[in-house]
């Protein structure tokens, strides 16, 4: 398996890892930490799906997407923390004032979780970011020490998978999530690595 990670401009694939079966239906789309809380709650339905489309048409995109050849089998939602609701969530603090971007969602789908695709989608998602010229990426994951997270939790991934991916806690958070404390860890994009 050859993954292959970029960046997340193409709406047909983003919606294929994060829109609904159902054109109607108000899931997610991973617009929850994207847009103010006041525009998240205020659009429905198929409202959802144009308001990522117009998201995919901006520089820089919504995130990015792993392909398995020609099949979209992943997607890391990653953007400037500023452009983000993180820049005012009271759960999650800011260390410093370096525009960092945030690091949220990661999502595998189904028939390819557990073959190393959310490695390659953090690779992805920190390359996306420094070719933006971005200072650190930070993470919110769950710190969940090996125990099993329930799969509609899993998106914000675990303490472990970032730690592999070159990231380091920097601060605990009052965030929790499927019982477990989230933690914020940042990877420095300063070093040239």
């Amino acid at each position: 398996m050859a993954i292959e990670v970029r960046p997340a401009v193409v709406f047909e694939d983003v919606a294929t890892m994060v829109g609904p079966k159902r054109p109607d239906a108000n899931v997610c789309w991973c617009l929850s930490y994207r847009l103010p809380s006041k525009e998240h709650l205020a659009l429905g339905g198929p409202a959802r799906g144009e308001r990522v489309r117009q998201l995919v048409a901006e520089d820089p995109p919504p995130g990015v997407l792993a392909y398995d050849g020609d099949d979209v089998v992943g997607w890391a939602a990653v953007h400037p923390r500023a452009d983000t609701s993180f820049a005012r969530n009271r759960r999650i603090p800011h260390v410093d004032d370096l525009p960092v971007w945030s690091l949220w969602c990661v999502r595998v789908r189904p028939g390819h979780r557990g073959t190393g695709i959310v490695h390659h989608l953090v690779a992805g998602a920190v390359e996306l970011a420094r070719s933006y010229g971005a200072p650190a990426v930070e993470a919110y994951p769950v710190d969940n020490d090996g125990a099993r997270v329930d799969l509609t939790m899993a998106y914000v991934g675990t303490r472990a998978v970032f730690e592999r991916a070159g990231f380091v806690k920097v601060a605990d958070t009052r965030s929790v999530l499927n019982g477990f404390p989230r933690v914020l860890m940042r990877r420095d994009l300063g070093d040239g690595t």
